[in-house]
């Protein structure tokens, strides 16, 4: 009975999540729309920052173009060095606006940068922020506006259906908004509460005065984690946001490989940490708790540790199958969750070395430097490079 005490914290850890009363393992918080309707959008424009996107941006553009008539489309190229600018151009899209960005000011990310350039020509009510592989089904800006009409909201975001189709992509994407969704429980950050703020920054639809009001994007121009920063500063004003998932804004990048999906991760994990060193600890002694001892749990002969290793398997999968449900995963990719958590723990520690070298991002041919715990925004061409 004394090695039961290995299976315990597991146990309480699922036991904790499932009753909580946010849930936010639920997939409850979403908007689709399946109508198609399109509809006159003259009151909204696009914003798209683009770096090297030649792959995807012709499919972003096109979906925009579908979604009614009368929209306004920015395209701000952040340097790219591929054939974006040439892709976007030859669609000849006539309500399409392409911005030649300036090169990165210092303590600017390259992404806060280009829609900061890009926010100068909107003359509209609402802005839609829209990373450039994301492509939208038809109505999805008609349903966002309408999300916001009817809540009176200054924020409306969606998590966008990630490709998961490889299987580095089936065992870690959708444990990848299970985890979000666990840090940043929809449920709270869509209330009144201070507590919880989040944002998705593929597709953000935000009021061009509420933005304004929250401080633009010069407020958190040096943040890495910018969809959940703004979404701070908005309810920090007093203003609504909402979060939901969708399936109806799907991500065209591929992640084909598990090298892909852990600089992915990395790139911001330990940012979500505070770059705390005491925050590491305990994430990793909750996600041992909770992947790792009850599998060792079962390895142990004695039938009570072993019961209890199972309750916490039990539990575990039982709060990760909504997500797979909702994505239309096999749901057998619930008995992987283990490795996707021990995977994502290693990512973290991973994100926490890079910072701790100096290196607190690395992205777009951009290397962001870590210095005395705060995060320095500045051009890889501008950071000593290490022999």
């Amino acid at each position: 009975m004394e090695a039961a005490w290995l299976a315990v914290p597991g146990v309480i850890i699922w036991a904790g999540i499932l009753i909580l009363p946010w849930q936010p393992w639920r997939t409850r918080e979403k908007l689709e729309t399946n109508d198609g309707k399109t509809s006159d959008l003259s009151g909204v424009t696009v914003l798209v920052p683009a770096r090297n996107e030649a792959a995807v941006i012709a499919e972003t553009l096109l979906s925009l173009v579908a979604q009614g008539e009368n929209l306004n489309i920015i395209l701000v190229d952040d340097q790219s060095t591929d054939e974006t600018v040439i892709e976007a151009t030859r669609l000849n899209i006539g309500n399409l606006t392409i911005i030649n960005g300036r090169p990165l000011e210092p303590g600017w990310t390259g992404k806060l940068w280009a829609l900061h350039q890009g926010l100068s020509q909107v003359k509209t009510e609402n802005i839609l922020l829209l990373d450039a592989d994301i492509q939208l089904k038809p109505g999805v800006i008609s349903s966002l506006q309408t999300r916001m009409r009817e809540s009176d909201l200054d924020l409306v975001s969606l998590m966008a259906s990630l490709r998961m189709q490889a299987f580095w992509e089936k065992l870690l994407l959708p444990a990848f908004v299970y985890f979000f969704k666990l840090l940043y429980p929809f449920h709270l950050s869509n209330s009144k509460s201070n507590v919880v703020a989040a944002a998705a920054g593929g597709c953000i639809l935000v009021r061009r005065n509420s933005l304004a009001q929250a401080g633009g994007f010069e407020g958190i121009k040096d943040k890495l984690i910018d969809d959940c920063a703004l979404a701070r500063k908005f309810k920090d004003a007093g203003l609504a946001t909402w979060i939901g998932l969708s399936r109806a804004a799907v991500s065209r990048r591929r992640y084909d490989s598990l090298a892909d999906i852990w600089n992915m991760v990395a790139r911001t994990a330990f940012t979500q940490l505070r770059y705390s060193g005491g925050l590491l600890a305990l994430c990793s002694f909750l996600l041992i708790s909770a992947y790792l001892l009850p599998i060792a749990g079962l390895l142990i002969d004695d039938v009570n540790t072993r019961r209890l290793a199972l309750l916490g398997i039990f539990l575990m999968i039982t709060s990760y199958l909504p997500t797979l449900r909702y994505y239309e995963i096999n749901p057998l990719w619930a008995l992987a969750l283990p490795l996707a958590g021990t995977l994502y723990l290693l990512m973290t520690w991973s994100s926490a070395q890079r910072y701790w070298g100096g290196v607190a991002a690395n992205w777009k041919n951009r290397r962001y430097a870590g210095e005395g715990g705060r995060l320095s925004a500045t051009p890889l061409e501008r950071v000593p490079q290490k022999r």
